[in-house]
């Protein structure tokens, strides 16, 4: 027979799970201040961004920025670009925007309330995309892909990234995670895609790949 404790802590357990794939009221906060002040999902970010190699004048799109660490990382080295962002959660558009507060009001960091699957216009082309965390959230990925790959100038760069969070997740966890994201991004019609791995517990994997066309800078 299951203790009241233990019914207790799973529906703990799912409550989490539950604010972490759409943070909202005061939970849905707390949720926010922990995936900011962590420090494995601080580092997680910087590095996911590192590898995107983004430019002073790029056009960068964030999917699923959560508290807006990833943000404030792309506008401190696309300083004459734009930096866009997408999120379901009102309550991580909020966070983000505080965080990211200067570079809101430069109309630098361009910060929308909206689903993958129902996205803003975003002008002109895009160098760069970064999704982390966020993929095995999305309704049919590789046609999102499709339209991100449409959505990006000929070579422009995407970066998918896996932390897995399950329960005991493990460097085997993590493998098999860069393997789906690779698969769905080739299914999608993205080229050169190539694996890198940081090496928390668990590992994080991030696989890059390009839009076909143009010529890489």
């Amino acid at each position: 027979m299951q203790t009241a404790g233990a019914s207790l802590k799973q529906r703990a357990i799912r409550t989490l799970a539950g604010q972490a794939h759409r943070p909202r009221g005061i939970a849905g906060r707390a949720v926010g201040w922990m995936f900011a002040h962590r420090p494995s999902n601080r580092r997680r970010n910087v590095w996911a961004v590192s590898l995107l190699d983004v430019r002073p004048t790029d056009r960068v799109l964030e999917i699923g920025f959560g508290p807006g660490v990833a943000i404030a990382a792309l506008a401190a080295r696309a300083t004459r670009g734009h930096v866009f962002g997408v999120d379901h959660s009102q309550v991580m558009v909020r966070q983000a925007a505080r965080r990211n507060a200067a570079a809101v009001r430069a109309r630098r960091v361009h910060l929308a309330h909206a689903s993958v699957e129902r996205m803003p216009g975003f002008g002109d082309p895009l160098d760069a995309v970064l999704a982390v965390n966020s993929v095995g959230m999305w309704p049919d990925p590789v046609e999102r892909l499709r339209e991100l790959r449409r959505l990006l100038r000929p070579a422009g760069r995407i970066a998918l990234v896996s932390q897995p969070r399950c329960p005991g997740a493990t460097r085997d966890t993590t493998v098999r995670a860069a393997r789906e994201l690779r698969e769905l991004l080739t299914e999608a019609g993205f080229v050169s895609l190539r694996v890198e791995t940081l090496g928390l517990d668990p590992p994080v994997a991030c696989v890059l790949a390009r839009s076909p066309g143009g010529t890489p800078s």
